[in-house]
């Protein structure tokens, strides 16, 4: 099973690397630069050429994280050709590092007509594509409900795909946290969220698995992330998910609390030693 965890460029892509395969990651994940900034950033190709090389020779693979500020469905003419350069951008350094793809949360939209939100992020998907020459996927990640309720359901995220002119372009990333949040998984229903998936094709485009436990119920539509085991989904209902084989060979990466008392390094071998019990 390909287990990591959100690790740091602050010292550059090949240290992230590095860090990510000392805990005993066999992927990560990364912001590709500021992930509270929009702005385009003039990276160091060599440096993510060395990342790329050391991923291939360590068996590594690697995910990119849009900033959080991005928004597929803003309306805004200024910011949204801000966001369009940006993510072109991030694709880029995503390709360069070798990384699998770049995850992107499923687009926000405050207007009066919800079909709007939907058009505007198929526009934007399509205008950001058109420029991606890089092999690097576009991922979108389901949404957990907060802040709008756009982008909960397998339905929609396989619609916007389809309905994209660069479809081949673009995969999916799967939150366990906001799939909990959304009530699209209830905890005790997973065997009917996967048999939905595989009818819509939803696996078929599945690049990459964001595993977080939940720090609210089910259907709270709270983006709270929790540690493994730790919060509302648990640890038995994880481990019938991680058992899954959907997912099997995909980077499943932890974007869970990390502190010093309770590292990554530390929650990934409790992941293992929770799949290995009988």
């Amino acid at each position: 099973m390909r287990l990591g965890s959100h690790v740091s460029i602050r010292n550059g892509y090949l240290a992230a690397a590095k860090e990510a395969y000392r805990i005993g990651g066999r992927s990560f994940q990364y912001f590709p630069k500021n992930p509270r900034s929009l702005s385009v950033k003039a990276f160091d190709r060599s440096d993510a050429e060395r990342c790329a090389r050391y991923c291939r020779e360590q068996g590594l693979a690697s995910i990119a994280h849009t900033p959080y500020t991005t928004n597929l469905s803003v309306d805004e003419p200024e910011l949204r050709q801000a966001t369009v350069r940006s993510l072109i951008n991030d694709l880029d350094i995503a390709s360069v590092c070798g990384s699998v793809g770049l995850v992107v949360h499923f687009g926000k939209y405050k207007g009066r007509d919800p079909l709007k939100g939907y058009q505007l992020m198929i526009e934007m998907l399509n205008e950001v594509l058109e420029h991606s020459e890089g092999s690097a996927l576009l991922l979108i990640e389901n949404h957990s409900g907060q802040g709008g309720r756009m982008g909960m359901t397998f339905e929609e995220l396989v619609q916007v795909r389809s309905l994209s002119g660069y479809s081949d372009k673009i995969g999916f990333c799967f939150d366990t946290c906001h799939a909990f949040a959304s009530g699209l998984w209830t905890g005790d229903n997973w065997s009917a969220v996967m048999e939905k998936g595989i009818e819509l094709g939803y696996f078929e485009h599945l690049k990459a698995v964001h595993l977080n436990d939940s720090v609210y119920p089910s259907q709270a539509f709270k983006d709270r992330h929790a540690n493994v085991g730790r919060g509302c989904i648990g640890e038995s209902r994880m481990k019938q998910f991680l058992l899954s084989p959907v997912i099997r060979q995909l980077p499943i990466v932890l974007e869970t609390p990390n502190s010093s008392a309770y590292p990554h390094e530390e929650e990934l071998k409790f992941v293992h030693s929770m799949i290995q019990k009988g």
